[in-house]
């Protein structure tokens, strides 16, 4: 599975990523490639840029989430920009508001939001694929997302200890069948 629902571009001052979709699972591994190839560049800013995007379910923010902490720990950040009530409901109650900064009011994008918005509509943006994943790897991905959430809190051990041990069994299960 793709999905082009990402575009982004790389500002003098950071990376804006917009998703023009859900956030889920399927695009969750291009806001992963793309964050972490800045990241390598020593980027120090990332914004996910939420404004029409109708939610996002726990892959997308696990993904963040691990991106977030990755970010602090090279000194920067990643900022969410003017995700619904809904959207910024679901990130407070998982604590990923103790992660990263939703809508600043501070922030320097926050001057010419607008602006950006436009460039990345007249063709000075990318799409944001990560291409055809496999099952294994999708799984691995999806894994990785929810751990990340359950080592947040006690709360979101508990939501999503069952889901990692089941991903946890369909990896061993891929496993084997791989090596058989």
């Amino acid at each position: 599975m793709t999905d082009s629902s990402l575009t982004y571009h790389e500002f003098d001052d950071c990376l804006w990523v917009r998703c023009t979709s859900r956030g889920s699972f399927v695009n969750s591994p291009a806001l992963k490639a793309i964050s972490e190839k800045y990241m390598a560049r020593n980027g120090r800013l990332i914004v996910v840029d939420l404004e029409i995007c109708p939610g996002v379910d726990s892959t997308f923010m696990g993904t963040m989430a691990g991106l977030a902490r990755k970010m602090r720990g090279q000194g920067g950040y990643l900022q969410v920009a003017t995700p619904t009530q809904r959207t910024r409901a679901s990130m407070e109650s998982l604590g990923l508001d103790m992660l990263l900064d939703i809508d600043p009011a501070d922030a320097s994008w926050q001057a010419n939001i607008e602006e950006r918005r436009a460039q990345l509509t007249q063709g000075s943006s990318k799409e944001a694929t990560a291409g055809n994943m496999n099952e294994l790897d999708r799984t691995r991905h999806v894994l990785e997302a929810h751990n990340t959430l359950r080592s947040m809190n006690h709360k979101n051990n508990e939501t999503f200890g069952y889901v990692c041990e089941t991903l946890e069994e369909d990896l061993m299960r891929h496993e084997a069948e791989l090596n058989d």
